[in-house]
């Protein structure tokens, strides 16, 4: 699954989705398997949304493969493909392969300006990945 657009000026899943896909990709990441209805009612406790326009938004999320489905009884469940955390893991090792491959190892030196304040365990597994690709070459 590949998000084509990534929107820097937002913050947190709205980054990788519209705002109604955010806010039921975080629903049913928070629940199990759930309907379409399931979803709408959970929707509706912040505002009136439409079953319909909700429906459309979870099919397209299974066609962009994002979301699968599977028949129970009458009912239809929806659930993510990946957790939130496999998902956020594999959205930002695409965007950083992307940027690397845009603009080389300036990117590096930018994420490394960014560490502001550096933990020692991120200093750890720094220097142990440079070690190892150090092996490779």
């Amino acid at each position: 699954m590949r998000i084509r657009k990534f929107k820097i000026d937002e913050s947190g899943l709205n980054r990788f989705f519209g705002p109604l896909e955010a806010k039921i990709m975080d629903i049913l990441w928070n629940n199990v398997e759930m309907t379409i209805k399931d979803v709408q009612q959970e929707l509706e406790k912040e505002k009136v949304t439409n079953f319909n326009t909700v429906m459309t938004v979870m099919n397209r999320l299974v066609e962009k493969k994002i979301l699968q489905k599977r028949p129970e009884g009458r009912a239809t469940l929806y659930q993510p493909i990946l957790s939130r955390s496999e998902f956020l893991n594999t959205q930002s090792k695409e965007m950083i392969n992307e940027l690397m491959d845009e603009f080389g190892t300036v990117v590096v030196s930018h994420m490394l300006d960014a560490l502001e304040e550096v933990d020692d365990d991120l200093v750890a597994k720094l220097e142990q990945k440079i070690k190892e690709l150090k092996k490779d070459v």
